[in-house]
């Protein structure tokens, strides 16, 4: 079968075995060092989109894709501002809601607590708390009954258990005969939920709405309106177009807006992450060209005969660039390979070391979710695989442009 020379002579040398041991040394280095930096940089930067997909999702069973609330944290007439919001297409659900803060306390457990008054039965058409129960419903709350249902870890740490009765502290006082006096009032524990997002299994607790308003003095009114829409994709568009309907007379604010910090920062990292592991990828690049040298160097004498017996310098240069290119796409290859199916089973393998260990390795207290999610994106991998590709193939340029330019009589005088 014919096959171009200057491709049978490159993968032959590729094959073969050479008369300097340092150059199958060199060239296996390459190979594996570029490897292990592809599949470096795929885990690396799936096992951060995984965490950032994962804390979005627990986030969003928690709350609403966007909140409607007032300038002073208070909305008097929500009622037409749910009818307004309702005019928009996308939007899917609409649920009032009150926020306060104060502490919960049982027996000698103090802690500080984050408040959500909410109506059951409109609570289900803007978040996924409900699916989220450990024990209990949100459809416990009862107006009047004084309910609650807590975070389990806020439940943990008060060493409450349903059934129990909790004694919650606001921050509004009564003013007696006897002095200032803070308010005080019982709650049952009618529920545990686990949204598996430390920050609101340790720390909120829900009560009814109008449970809240008679506790926290809101009257009639409420801290805002939680808003659904149909697709995550179009947060952004449809809180533009209800931040001009609502101009001068409520904020707007979409899901993010309450974590920006913390996801600007995870942005941050995987930029940084991404540079840093890429240097490795240039670094090995470097040295696939000491490693072409080598070979250039090791084949003077052949490729001094190939041009006697007629050999082009453009065939010289593209006998090295296929071997060159072999280190390349097998490096690349492999990285690709090992790096997404470790991706894919990175999870498994930390609970493995978990179960084996008995030790959390991720605190939860720390980087809000305890376990190691990845979401491998094909975009990323392609970026990574074809970049690195393409910077491999052109490392062995120079050394190929060498080669080619080899002076037979040169390289033949002391053989």
């Amino acid at each position: 079968m014919f096959r171009p020379l200057s491709l049978f002579v490159g993968l032959r040398y590729t094959r073969s075995k050479r008369r300097n041991g340092y150059v199958s040394l060199f060239s296996f280095v390459s190979i594996i060092t570029l490897c292990l930096g592809v599949m470096l940089l795929i885990v690396i930067l799936s096992v951060m989109n995984g965490f950032e997909k994962e804390v979005r999702e627990r986030i969003l069973n928690m709350i609403s894709h966007i909140t409607v609330s007032g300038f002073d944290g208070k909305i008097q007439d929500w009622q037409s501002v749910v009818k307004k919001v309702r005019q928009n297409p996308e939007v899917v659900g609409t649920a009032p809601f009150i926020r306060a803060e104060g502490m919960l306390i049982y027996k000698r457990q103090v802690q500080g607590s984050l408040y959500r008054g909410i109506d059951p039965k409109l609570e289900r058409s803007v978040s996924k708390v409900h699916s989220s129960m450990v024990a209990g419903s949100i459809d416990d709350l009862v107006p009047g009954k004084f309910r609650i249902i807590l975070g389990q870890d806020l439940a943990f740490k008060l060493g409450v258990d349903v059934g129990q009765k909790v004694t919650m502290v606001t921050p509004t006082a009564n003013v007696t005969p006897a002095g200032v006096m803070p308010r005080l009032k019982r709650f049952t524990v009618v529920g545990i939920f686990k949204v598996g997002f430390y920050q609101y299994d340790s720390a909120v607790g829900l009560i009814h709405i109008e449970d809240a308003a008679r506790v926290f003095r809101k009257k009639d009114g409420v801290s805002g309106v939680q808003v659904q829409v149909k697709n995550l994709l179009n947060v952004a568009a449809t809180k533009k177009l209800l931040k001009k309907q609502f101009e001068h007379e409520y904020w707007v604010k979409d899901w993010s807006y309450y974590h920006a910090n913390w996801f600007s920062a995870v942005q941050m990292e995987k930029r940084m992450m991404f540079v840093i592991l890429f240097i490795i990828i240039v670094v090995v690049s470097v040295n696939i060209i000491s490693s072409m040298i080598t070979v250039v160097n090791d084949k003077r004498s052949d490729i001094a005969i190939m041009r006697t017996f007629g050999a082009k310098t453009s065939t010289i240069l593209r006998i090295f660039l296929v071997q060159g290119s072999v280190i390349g796409v097998v490096g690349t290859a492999m990285g690709v390979l090992l790096g997404v199916l470790l991706s894919l089973n990175l999870d498994n393998l930390y609970t493995q070391l978990v179960n084996f260990t008995g030790k959390q390795v991720i605190d939860p207290s720390v980087y809000l979710i305890s376990d190691l999610p990845t979401d491998v994106q094909l975009e990323q991998v392609l970026v990574i695989g074809i970049s690195t590709l393409v910077m491999s193939i052109i490392a062995t340029i120079i050394p190929a442009i060498t080669a080619s330019h080899i002076n037979p009589a040169d390289a033949l005088r002391y053989e």
